[in-house]
């Protein structure tokens, strides 16, 4: 048997997926890891080459994983009966057959693990696994991302006790984050912080893995994510010789031009303030380089939790719309416009998904 597997669908997940690797080496934890990279919903661009580099992994994996839309025959048992009878047998069908369509892109065998992990199991990776009868243990997606939005709840919203039990008991459907059936337990950063609770939640602080970071690891995890590491340091040189400085972050918000107009908005806000930097979102794909070019930009690639390893680099004040912020140690005032800010942009529906539940 093998020892670990990561499953990784962010930039995100293989940050926290270092810090977690590091602590586990660090207490003597003996046999290697795997890292599979999920190409669903990011380009990892060179990440895979730069993670080999630092020898911290046994292996890494990239994942052609599926969206549901790419196999046509699933759409039939998407669309509704009109009851309620109806609706869970057609999902009973989508749920067995996503897994068994996706199973020719699953590029390792999981079943030689003794212990998985995977970061957004709402993914197809969780209908895999769950149909498949292979146990793992769930992580949230992003910092306290359950906090202001329950994707299980939401998306089950309407008869949840009954949707969570046919998932966790009976594995006729599936539902995400600690109601599968195979889900050993989920990992949650602060578990106070969630307003439903769920018995398959553990905590772990991913304060208290960055605390325990030596010099060493920093450099390691730096070595991984950075580009060009070059460029980064000149780019935190000029940052210094400027006196306020705002650094704004992106979400990947709304459609496009919506999206433009949100952080030309908060640019206006906040100019008066200091100079404005930017960092863009690993899942934004607004070319900020283009729309934005008069403004400096950090790599949109870079964690931005990664910069409180820079101790030269201080900024006034940092905003963010959605982006929880709390890990951030580099900055002496944080702001978090939320969901009334983004009232003004879309519809409140979009943004506000825990007080539908």
């Amino acid at each position: 048997m093998k020892d670990r597997i990561y499953v990784c669908h962010t930039y995100y997940h293989v940050y926290v997926t270092f810090l977690k690797e590091l602590k586990l080496r660090s207490k003597g934890r003996e046999g290697g890891a795997t890292l599979v990279l999920s190409k669903l919903s990011n380009n990892f661009e060179k990440l895979k080459e730069r993670v080999e580099s630092t020898g911290l992994f046994e292996e890494v994996v990239e994942f052609d994983e599926k969206r549901d839309d790419f196999f046509p025959e699933l759409a039939k048992w998407k669309k509704g009966t009109g009851n309620l009878i109806g609706n869970l047998l057609y999902r009973m069908k989508f749920t067995r057959l996503y897994a068994k369509l996706q199973e020719p892109y699953i590029p390792v065998n999981f079943k030689e693990y003794k212990e998985i992990y995977v970061y957004c199991d709402s993914d197809p990776i969780g209908y895999y696994l769950n149909q498949n009868k292979i146990y793992y243990h769930a992580l949230e997606d992003g910092l306290n991302c359950l906090k202001n939005y329950d994707a299980a709840r939401y998306d089950n919203r309407g008869n949840f006790g009954l949707k969570a039990f046919l998932s966790r008991k009976l594995n006729l459907i599936f539902v995400q984050n600690g109601y599968g059936k195979y889900c050993i337990d989920m990992e949650v950063n602060d578990i106070s912080v969630i307003k439903y609770p769920c018995a398959q939640y553990i905590e772990q602080s991913r304060q208290e893995l960055v605390d325990r970071l030596t010099e060493d690891d920093k450099a390691l995890i730096l070595k991984a994510f950075i580009r060009d590491m070059d460029r980064l340091k000149e780019q935190i040189t000029e940052s210094c010789r400027v006196g306020d400085k705002i650094l704004i972050l992106t979400d990947p918000l709304c459609t496009m031009d919506v999206r433009e107009r949100i952080f030309r908005d908060i640019i206006e806000m906040y100019e008066p303030e200091g100079t404005i930097f930017l960092k863009p979102h690993p899942r934004d794909y607004l070319d900020y380089r283009t729309l934005f070019a008069e403004y400096p930009q950090f790599d949109a690639t870079v964690p931005m939790e990664m910069l409180n390893f820079f101790p030269g680099l201080r900024f006034k004040k940092v905003v963010a719309v959605l982006t929880e912020i709390k890990a951030i140690q580099f900055a002496d005032e944080m702001v978090r416009l939320g969901e009334d800010f983004m009232d003004k942009y879309e519809d409140p529906l979009i943004h506000r998904q825990n007080e539908q539940i």
